[in-house]
């Protein structure tokens, strides 16, 4: 940035040919002026705009974030009046010479490795990303939701009830912000196209150099930016409980059990997640009959839903004599942790049962001989929690009201869910008939998702927490299923 401005003030005939491409990539086509007695400030990114009249009368335009009036007097337009609908939405920012992302697309510039210092080949694979991340916010009906959330925003009555108005301006501003950011993000990869055409007009290799490294950076970051595109649910960004429960099958299964959920807490710290036990039942030999752990950390939930379901395993059994094959298998639940902000139901303190009793387990001579360990039962659902791993009958209390109040949230989700017609994965039923993963350790090795046919043959390596390619891969397959995204 510092190169190119040095070279825009030293070369003024370059300097105005860079200006005049820049304004009239930023400049909206014809068809969608608003009429004069009408115009407002409408920012859909880095640059991208719609004419507007500021509250005093005066006509003015927006670039990135500075303001140049055209009429004797211009105000401030506060960033709360901001909004975005459908229409404007569509409108595609491009180049100085009319480039768009979708028209890069079309013209299929081959895709060569990072390696090749090819811009097309870096526009190409910029624009493909682009293409993706769109689809993955189903960029529709982002567009559509915005439209509807802008109207309830202007309505006067709005504020007389706080809860509901405070909820609709989060959720227009978070959508806003990610919009915003895909234009962004579009406007600088045009921007540095404009800057390539500039510099070849102009003879300047070092400015051209400068744009095709900045086309690289975007190439490598557009794949973060895709990751992040996945994790866009309403509640992918909070921690999660996730719950592990033997099935049919004694012994063999609680073992079972018990590995599925070391899996999880690897995996947790692997990434640097908080993990803390909740609440453990051990089984009579060995294992683990179920479990809860608290997973404390940024897009937990995002990515532990990925493994709601069933998990199966293959192998000889270490506690038959006989050596022979047996198949377990262990149910995992996960539960998001909406926080007070975000939480769908009350508790009444009438509403509950609960019941004082001794830990079981390690944990000391304190825990195992006072009535530390508590359990909550929800009477008008049934829904039960319990926490013994606290030394103190107040921390398990506070624990156990934790879960309980995220298991009533999820229970509200899905019955919202079924209302709307609008099933979830993270809120499928689990059942023995929902297997999602096959773990075979005998007499081959192999672990496969059977919902993506994803596999790999080092079933160690994923007992020890190295699931991430199963989940993304899962997340992938399901977001991407929605081609209309336009």
């Amino acid at each position: 940035m510092l190169r190119r401005s040095s070279l825009l003030s030293q070369n003024p005939s370059l300097r105005r040919h860079f200006f005049t491409c820049l304004f009239s990539s930023l400049s909206p086509p014809q068809s969608h002026h608003l009429s004069p007695s009408n115009q407002r400030l409408e920012i859909l990114g880095s640059g991208y705009h719609f004419p507007t009249t500021n509250v005093t009368g005066s006509s003015s335009v927006s670039v990135g974030t500075s303001k140049f009036p055209s009429g004797s007097r211009s105000g401030l337009v506060n960033s709360s009046c901001f909004r975005l609908f459908g229409s404007q939405a569509a409108v595609e920012p491009s180049t100085s010479f009319g480039l768009t992302v979708e028209g890069i697309i079309s013209s299929q510039w081959t895709i060569l490795d990072e390696s090749e210092n090819d811009w097309k080949s870096h526009a190409s694979a910029i624009a493909q990303s682009i293409h993706v991340i769109k689809r993955r916010l189903q960029w529709k009906s982002l567009i559509v939701r915005l439209e509807v959330l802008s109207i309830q925003l202007d309505k006067p009555d709005l504020w007389d009830d706080p809860v509901r108005a405070g909820k609709i301006s989060r959720e227009h501003g978070s959508l806003m912000s990610r919009m915003k950011e895909v234009k962004a993000f579009e406007q600088e990869l045009l921007e540095h196209i404009d800057m390539i055409k500039l510099a070849r007009e102009e003879d300047d290799a070092d400015l051209q150099s400068e744009s095709v490294k900045a086309l690289l950076e975007m190439r490598r970051s557009a794949k973060e930016k895709e990751l992040e595109a996945m994790l866009s649910g309403e509640h992918d960004s909070c921690s999660c409980f996730i719950e592990v429960q033997a099935g049919a099958g004694g012994t063999e299964s609680m073992d079972w059990a018990s590995m599925v959920m070391k899996m999880y807490k690897m995996w947790a710290q692997r990434h640097g997640y908080g993990v803390t036990v909740v609440d453990e039942m051990p089984g009579e030999i060995a294992g683990i009959k179920r479990a809860t752990i608290k997973v404390d950390g940024e897009y937990v939930y995002g990515y532990a839903k990925a493994e709601v379901g069933v998990h199966r395993l293959v192998r000889c059994s270490p506690f038959d004599s006989a050596k022979r094959r047996h198949t377990s298998f262990a149910a995992v639940a996960v539960i998001p942790i909406l926080g007070d902000t975000s939480t769908r139901v009350q508790i009444n303190e009438s509403d509950l049962k609960i019941e004082r009793f001794r830990a079981g387990g390690a944990g000391g001579q304190h825990v195992n001989t006072t009535e530390s360990a508590v359990r909550i039962t929800h009477i008008p659902t049934g829904v039960t929690a319990s926490c013994q791993n606290e030394r103190s009958q107040h921390q398990n209390k506070a624990s156990a009201m934790t879960v309980l109040q995220a298991r009533l949230d999820q229970l509200e989700m899905a019955r919202q869910a079924q209302m709307n017609a609008q099933h979830t994965q993270s809120l499928t039923e689990i059942s023995w008939g929902n297997q999602i993963r096959t773990y075979v350790l005998h007499p081959y090795r192999m672990v496969k998702d059977l919902r993506t046919n994803y596999e790999v043959s080092d079933p160690d390596s994923v007992l020890e927490g190295e699931i991430d390619n199963f989940i993304l891969s899962f997340l992938s397959s399901a977001l991407d299923k929605d081609e209309d995204y336009s």
